[in-house]
């Protein structure tokens, strides 16, 4: 995996390059704040840029939402020091995978990056655990109102969503539709295209917040 870390510190960034490089990874470049990661995400392409939070000029989260705009393919992971809720609920609605804090253990951090390679959101438990609880509260405020772009879901990606909503893995929800991971990912990229979101761990706020993950038990019946 090519890899680019953004860091206003230039010791943790040697520290994580050289543990990325014993795992085999590729670090292609290194930003000092959010202005020189864009310019490095634009000119090599990484798959995945480890992103700080606090960087000037150009904080992490802004060179994020610049990033997906113009490179929606290429990953972002929030790395940080910040554990503040709102950091957190604006690094996914700017369109980053993963949000990990910089006291993780090493095996979080691999963890982590095996979850983005297979395309998974990255988020611990807690963490993950806050956005639901937001969404869910926004839920509540929300309920009544007329009918969102959901409604332009089939009934096997609303399925499949409301799975992503549960934490599933596409290998989890194959099993529990009886299809397969690549049918998974079809069905996956058409809700995002549908409703106009950057990534699975958006996908899964948004069932929450549109009171998805709350509709029942899917249909299991092939396809």
């Amino acid at each position: 995996m090519r890899v680019l870390l953004a860091d206003d510190h230039a010791l943790f960034r040697a520290g994580i390059a050289s543990l990325l490089k014993a795992w085999g990874m590729d670090v292609v470049g290194q930003a000092g704040n959010g202005i020189e990661a864009i310019e490095l995400t634009r000119r090599l392409r990484p798959e995945l840029v480890l992103m700080d939070v606090a960087m000037s000029p150009c904080n992490g989260l802004e060179a994020t939402r610049v990033i997906k705009t113009e490179l929606p393919d290429v990953k972002v992971i929030i790395v940080t020091v910040s554990e503040d809720d709102q950091d957190l609920f604006e690094a996914v609605k700017s369109g980053a995978e993963g949000y990990l804090l910089k006291d993780m253990s090493e095996e979080e951090l691999g963890s982590t990056l095996a979850k983005i390679s297979a395309g998974e959101p990255a988020l611990s438990p807690g963490l993950a655990a806050k956005i639901l609880d937001e969404f869910a509260r926004i839920a509540k405020e929300g309920a009544g109102k007329s009918a969102g772009p959901e409604g332009e879901l089939t009934d096997r990606e609303r399925e499949v969503l409301r799975l992503v909503a549960d934490g599933a893995t596409n290998r989890e929800i194959g099993s529990q539709l009886y299809i397969s991971e690549n049918t998974v990912s079809f069905h996956m990229k058409n809700i995002l295209a549908k409703l106009h979101l950057k990534n699975r761990a958006q996908a899964a706020a948004f069932a929450i917040r549109a009171g998805l993950a709350d509709d029942g038990e899917p249909d299991i019946a092939p396809t």
